[in-house]
């Protein structure tokens, strides 16, 4: 798998049914942590409705989600609104649908309907956009080794993420999974100042190393 679909930004969607209303928020998540800091903010932003229920999968192979009712009869809420991720195909996508009740009771099939919709609702005004499966790489070096490895960085055209120069230089890049074999012996190469035959042979760089991160 080199490619995945998600969202690019956050959106709100609605559904309302006798009296009550139904907020849904979508976002873009990279882990699971940010989860329960999305519920915190519409918690607070929110704070007369009556659940805030919600679902969300993560990862490649989409084997990491999970849907909550937060007090609504089980599977009424968590699951519709997981089960518009996967009808849009999606992953790293956390929707919460926010409810406030209007008097009357809507019965099990009316609360899946209201998750459901309001779900696809703020999903069908989502920017869907197709993302290539990257490794993520921490390089760090001495920086007697700066210029070299910045030349090569800049030269190589790839992104440098979550830069630190404290006591050794740290930059985090980017590589799709297609191109991480080609990519590593160009830096290199680059870096040793050698073709890319010769620095095949060298297992290590003196004074830098890169190291994986993860994959995202």
């Amino acid at each position: 798998m080199s490619k995945y679909k998600t969202i690019s930004e956050a959106t709100i969607g609605e559904f309302r049914d006798k009296g009550s209303k139904f907020l849904a928020y979508t976002y873009p998540i990279r882990e699971e942590e940010s989860v329960a800091q999305y519920i915190e903010i519409l918690r607070k932003e929110h704070p007369k409705a009556r659940h805030w229920c919600y679902a969300w999968r993560l990862g490649l192979d989409k084997n990491n989600y999970r849907a909550n009712d937060d007090g609504e009869p089980s599977n009424t809420a968590g699951r519709p609104i997981l089960g518009q991720i996967d009808s849009f195909g999606l992953t790293n996508v956390l929707i919460i649908v926010v409810r406030y009740f209007g008097g009357t009771l809507l019965g099990t099939s009316g609360l899946i309907q209201a998750y459901r919709e309001s779900a696809a609702d703020a999903l069908s005004q989502a920017k869907i956009i197709e993302q290539v499966v990257c490794y993520f790489y921490q390089i760090t070096f001495d920086y007697a080794q700066m210029p070299d490895v910045m030349n090569a960085l800049k030269k190589m055209d790839l992104e440098l993420r979550n830069k630190d120069f404290g006591e050794k230089g740290n930059v985090q890049i980017a590589i799709p999974i297609d191109e991480i074999d080609d990519t590593l012996l160009r830096f290199k190469a680059l870096v040793l100042k050698k073709t890319e035959e010769e620095a095949a042979l060298f297992e290590t760089i003196e004074g830098v190393d890169v190291l994986y991160s993860y994959t995202f």
